[in-house]
This record gives C-alpha cells, sequence and structure tokens, in this order.
C-alpha cells in the first residue's frame, strides 16, 4: 500500500507552525488529527502484528526430513499437518484414517504462519493428492486477527494450486477446548472465515471437527481432554478421527 497520500497535507508551512493533516491546531484540529491517526493506523496491513519466528520449527521440519532418506513417504497420499492436535496424534493418524495413506506432518505449537512458511518443505515435497490442515486453535489463543489468519490461508491455498494444480484441500474448523473458551467466538468466526473460502473453490473442503466435540446446549465436552483441557485424550482423538476419516473417505477413497 501506497501511504505517501496519507501525508500529503502535513509539510510546513513557513508562514505558520505546523498543522496536522492540513487542519489549525484548535480543539476541534486536535480531535480531526486524533481521526486522522486512525485512520493512518487502519491502514497499517494486518501482517504489521507481531508473528513468532517460524525458524523455531526448523529442527522439526529437519527430524521430518532426516525420517524421510530413512524410511521414503508413500506416494500419492495424504499430508496432514497443522498444530498439536495434528502433532500428538501423529503416530496414531495412519491406522485411524485406514485404508487410506497418509504422511503424518503436524508440529506442535504452530500458527498458519508457520505453515505458510514451511508449505515446500512439509506438504509440497511429498507432491501428495490432498493436504489437510489443522490451524487457528494457537492463532486464536494469540489474539491473532481474524482477517491476518484467512489471509495466510488464502496465500496457502494459492501457492498449493500454482503447484500442484488438481490437489485437493481439506480445512479443519477450530476445535472447541476448556482451556481456550474464552476465544472460542472468535475461533467460530474463524472456522466461518474457512467454510466460506472452501465454498468458493472446488478443490477446498470444509472439515467440521468442532461440532462433535460440544453437548446439546453448545458447551464444550469436559470428557476429552488430558489435563491441560486443551489437547485431546483418548476418547477426544476417536471422535476427531472418525470426524476427519468421515470427511475424506468419500472424495479420497477412490484414489487408493
Amino acid at each position: 500500500m501506497n501511504y505517501d497520500g496519507l501525508f500529503a497535507n502535513i509539510a510546513p508551512n513557513p508562514r505558520r507552525a505546523p498543522q496536522p493533516c492540513g487542519l489549525p491546531v484548535t480543539v476541534v484540529g486536535i480531535l480531526a488529527l486524533a481521526a486522522c491517526i486512525g485512520l493512518i493506523a487502519a491502514a497499517i496491513p494486518a501482517h504489521a502484528q507481531q508473528l513468532p519466528d517460524p525458524e523455531r520449527f526448523e529442527g522439526a521440519i529437519r527430524s521430518f526430513e532426516a525420517q524421510d532418506r530413512i524410511d521414503p513417504p508413500p506416494e500419492n497420499a495424504i499430508v496432514l499437518t497443522g498444530s498439536s492436535s495434528i502433532a500428538r496424534w501423529n503416530d496414531q493418524a495412519p491406522a485411524a484414517l485406514a485404508p487410506l495413506t497418509v504422511i503424518p506432518r503436524g508440529f506442535g505449537g504452530s500458527i498458519m504462519n508457520d505453515v505458510l512458511h514451511y508449505l515446500d518443505r512439509v506438504a509440497l515435497a511429498y507432491e501428495p493428492r490432498a493436504i489437510l490442515i489443522y490451524e487457528g486453535d494457537n492463532d486464536t489463543a494469540a489474539r491473532l486477527s481474524t482477517e491476518l489468519i484467512l489471509g495466510q490461508l488464502r496465500e496457502i491455498i494459492a501457492k498449493i494450486h500454482a503447484t500442484l494444480p488438481e490437489t485437493r484441500i481439506y480445512v479443519l474448523s477450530v476445535k472447541p477446548s476448556v482451556l481456550r473458551w474464552g476465544v472460542w467466538p472468535q475461533a467460530q468466526e474463524v472456522s466461518a472465515g474457512y467454510r466460506e473460502i472452501a465454498a468458493a473453490d472446488p478443490l477446498v473442503y470444509y472439515v467440521d471437527v468442532a461440532t462433535p466435540f460440544l453437548n446439546e446446549d453448545g458447551s464444550v465436552r469436559t470428557d476429552i481432554f488430558v489435563r491441560d483441557n486443551l489437547h485431546l485424550n483418548d476418547v477426544g482423538n476417536e471422535i476427531w478421527g472418525a470426524a476427519i476419516k468421515a470427511a475424506l473417505l468419500p472424495v479420497e477413497g477412490e484414489f487408493e
């Protein structure tokens, strides 16, 4: 974005004191100045939000690559990537999603920006027939904006389309949890954005993994988590796996 126009009237006049935004320094002018500053702040891109350095996961990504050299992953598979709900499920996913062929590549603690950063190495390198993504959980907990999260997902989708134009993309909704119930409204907003993105793209599928974790009154179940009230226990993982398999199998089953 070009910000020059926002500052066009701030140049000093040699005959009078500087007049911010072209307004006289009066009470009215000061109020207008505040509004002007607000416009400038609103124009700052969402990417200006502070994000953790993706390089903190370099070791985890290198471990995947070392594993691939020892035991080459299958071709024409489904890559599973995302934060800890995928990462903690890495070892269980192949059995839970059988007969589907999957490559589990979750790395715990990640956000959407981390998947975007490592997309080439954690997903595209495998030339998969499909990529499943779970992010938004840590993003909303960190109070990152919905616009930023959805914008990064669109970048990921665009990059996948450009590199692997026939690869299907499955985007999981943000799951509810007891620990993060305070940000559940934003998580629902993010998931609604995922649904809209999927509805506009025939290669993108939205997967609702949230509803199975809710009681009839809309509250989150409390029997599906380990002691931290965030990560899934065996009961939660069984529900999680069943929801994902039910979404993948109708499309991906014919490619096995």
